[in-house]
């Protein structure tokens, strides 16, 4: 979607009364958290496959820390 569309969509709902605004702003948010749940629960999946795979290391913060520099 380019600019101009999101600027005239966003021209449109304020020219809708506050009440309909209200319900747009929170329909929206809702949706946005159910995005973000699906994706977490996406990546949540693709681990366990990594894990069950043998694809996942396992340490400390500083064990991650110091593989990374190691690279």
């Amino acid at each position: 979607m380019i600019a101009s569309d999101i600027n005239e969509i966003l021209e449109t709902i304020s020219s809708l009364p506050p009440e309909d605004q209200f319900f747009i702003c929170e329909t929206l948010n809702k949706r946005v958290v159910e995005l973000k749940r699906f994706q977490i629960a996406k990546r949540g999946k693709q681990a366990r496959k990594n894990y069950e795979k043998g694809e996942a290391s396992q340490g400390s913060a500083e064990d991650l820390m110091k593989a990374l520099n190691d690279d």
